[in-house]
């Protein structure tokens, strides 16, 4: 592949592989991707079906019999069969669907599998039943990292993703290949552009290159074909689909504040219809957010207690005084709300703040660009940063959420002239719902967004909620912390 910059010829003059030839290495690609995540599943069945062993009965007392623990875990059907399942609901393959949606299909797959070890068991017990939810629990768990990690890998060894071709390089098309490129999860990996016949084929692109115009031959590569407008693939319909039958066809259709996932498709006569749901806004499952708020808060709260303690105690050493503080944010229909935190800056901060934009005009830039700064000094030195990174000084707002004041998992709560700098129609949007501990920004590009990428991405979020994108999000959260990335 040339640079960004270079129009390639047809491969009817360079020699275009035939189709038998292209087939193999499409194989090959899905064999490697497949392998890998089963490689992902089955460490993750073998953890899953060992720690639940031994959480229900002990230490094994020979090595035969933690072979045997590690083979078949405690249930009826071997844990490792549960691949199976997995294979057979498309969870193997590289190229999609998004991140909920396979998390929601590996819901489903342990529940095929739970269904299955209770028939093969001819008789169900309170032991059997908490055996299955315990390792159907952790598989749901271990498994979402394990495919996490085997995803990473796949991205850096450019596997994962199907080989797409975008046809048209205007500017729909270029912020197409622009998402995709960004966010390599959703399956689609661009590897050019396809000239519409009507665009100069002079045409220079800078991030991808020109491939061919869709007269002639050269996707020899693409197992993809990505129309950015309704007009593109009509006029185009059963051109390049008759030439290359094994190539599959996507409609990406730009439509402000339409949501992207969970849509219903209705045939109306000659017309496509999109049931567009608000789900966020139902009462009932408001109700339903509202009770795993609370249990999961509660439960929350006691484990993190003595962690909470531990780091109220360092930062009293820091800097004496007070290590819990209280800030007024905006909440939920714009009503304040006083949301706690463990104390990560000097008890003078504001005056520090002050101080320091007004003597340096770089920082103040920054600051009204992402209301944070990479070098802070109001940041309590060591402790401060440490908590700050990993997110511990939001722990204490567990209590919010048991409270009602929050969610676990939302737009994150701003205050007041944070949420002033947004447009009013994104702030009446934003405020509609109940802010969170966790949201998909903050998974995403945490701190290193500014208001374009916040308000993106909380849009996305509300336009799209679903409990499987809420589970998303708190089990994303955990590496999101955990690698620090634009944390401040």
């Amino acid at each position: 592949m040339s640079n960004g910059n270079t129009v390639l010829p047809s491969v009817a003059t360079i020699g275009q592989p035939s189709r038998a030839a292209r087939v193999p290495a499409r194989r090959l690609r899905q064999g490697l991707v497949a392998a890998t995540l089963m490689i992902g599943d089955a460490a993750a069945a073998l953890a899953a079906g060992c720690l639940a062993s031994l959480a229900l009965h002990g230490l094994p007392a020979t090595p035969g019999m933690l072979l045997g623990i590690l083979l078949l875990g405690p249930l009826p059907c071997p844990v490792i069969a549960v691949l199976a399942v997995f294979a057979a609901l498309g969870l193997y393959a590289g190229d999609g669907p998004s991140p909920p949606e396979r998390l929601r299909l590996r819901a489903l797959g342990l529940t095929l599998f739970a269904a299955g070890c209770l028939l093969v068991s001819g008789s169900v017990t309170a032991v059997l039943l908490g055996a299955v939810a315990l390792v159907t629990g952790l598989l749901l768990v271990l498994g979402f990292y394990g495919e996490w990690a085997a995803q990473r890998i796949l991205v850096r060894a450019g596997l994962w993703g199907a080989p797409t071709v975008i046809v048209g390089a205007d500017s729909a098309g270029r912020a197409l290949a622009d998402a995709l490129l960004a966010h390599p999860e959703l399956g689609l990996r661009p590897i050019g552009f396809v000239l519409d016949r009507s665009q100069d084929p002079g045409l220079r692109t800078e991030r991808l290159p020109v491939l061919d115009s869709l007269d002639g031959a050269g996707l020899s590569a693409a197992e993809v074909a990505v129309f950015s407008s309704c007009a593109d693939l009509v006029r185009h319909d059963g051109l390049r689909v008759g030439a290359l039958p094994d190539m599959r066809v996507v409609l990406a259709q730009q439509i402000q504040d339409l949501q992207a996932m969970w849509l219903q498709v209705r045939p109306l006569g000659g017309a496509v219809g999109i049931e567009i749901r608000r789900e966020l806004y139902r009462t009932r499952n408001l109700m339903l957010k509202r009770v795993l708020d609370v249990t999961a808060a509660g439960l929350g709260l006691v484990l993190v207690a003595p962690l909470i303690l531990l780091l109220a105690g360092l930062i009293w050493l820091a800097d004496p005084g007070s290590p819990f503080y209280a800030q007024v944010r905006v909440g939920r229909n714009g009503r304040p709300i006083r949301v706690l935190k463990l104390r990560t800056m000097y008890r003078d901060a504001d005056e520090k703040l002050r101080d320091h934009l007004d003597a340096d005009p770089e920082a103040r830039a920054e600051w009204q660009r992402f209301f944070k700064l990479a070098q802070d000094p109001r940041i309590l030195p060591r402790v401060g940063h440490f908590i700050r990174r990993s997110s511990l000084d939001e722990l204490p707002q567990l209590w919010n959420v048991l409270r009602g004041d929050m969610s676990l998992v939302g737009p994150r709560p701003f205050p007041s002239y944070h949420l002033d700098s947004f447009g009013p129609a994104f702030r009446r949007l934003r405020t509609s719902v109940p802010p969170g501990l966790t949201g998909l920004w903050q998974v995403s590009a945490r701190s290193d967004g500014d208001l374009a990428v916040q308000e993106s991405q909380d849009t996305y979020y509300i336009r799209n909620w679903s409990l499987w994108l809420d589970l998303y999000i708190l089990l994303a959260t955990v590496p999101a912390v955990l690698g620090a990335k634009g944390a401040r």
